[in-house]
């Protein structure tokens, strides 16, 4: 058997969307090629993204579709805003299931015990520990919330 990498799956999805003439779905995973291929590119010399890189920057794309969408809609532009939002959930179908309330929760109370931090100024000294657990799964700035109402 073997293991495909997300790069891979996702111009396989690609070649599938344009053979079924999805239109939405195809320009999306070409949008997203493309922001990791100029990933790759960045820098001093050429690379391949490992899977986790690549899910860091589907990650950026799905903010950039949410934080669009919200504006759009802010705008009074519901159709561009509902463009985005059908993006975003192309996007989100390769990224890793969001983490609940709950889940969250556990995570910062264990890492809160781990780092034997206290009060708000331990703040960066939880999200250290927390951080790499979280990536990808939830929102920094909802991680953010809960580790403050977790020290305060």
């Amino acid at each position: 058997m073997t293991t495909t990498t997300l790069k891979e799956r996702l111009r396989a999805d690609l070649t599938a969307a344009m053979k079924a003439r999805d239109a939405l779905r195809s320009a999306t995973i070409r949008m997203a090629l493309t922001a990791i291929t100029n990933e790759e590119v960045s820098g001093a010399s050429a690379r391949v993204l490992t899977d986790d890189e690549v899910l860091k920057v589907l990650g950026r794309e799905a903010k950039k579709r949410r934080e669009a969408a919200e504006a759009f809609a802010g705008a009074g532009r519901d159709a561009q805003a509902a463009q985005e939002v059908a993006e975003g959930e192309v996007i989100a179908e390769y990224l890793p299931a969001p983490l609940s309330d709950e889940e969250l929760e556990a995570l910062v109370a264990a890492a809160v015990a781990e780092s034997g931090a206290e009060g708000p100024r331990a703040m960066g000294a939880v999200m250290k520990v927390l951080t790499p657990r979280v990536a990808g799964r939830a929102d920094g700035s909802r991680v953010a919330a809960a580790v403050k109402a977790a020290l305060s």
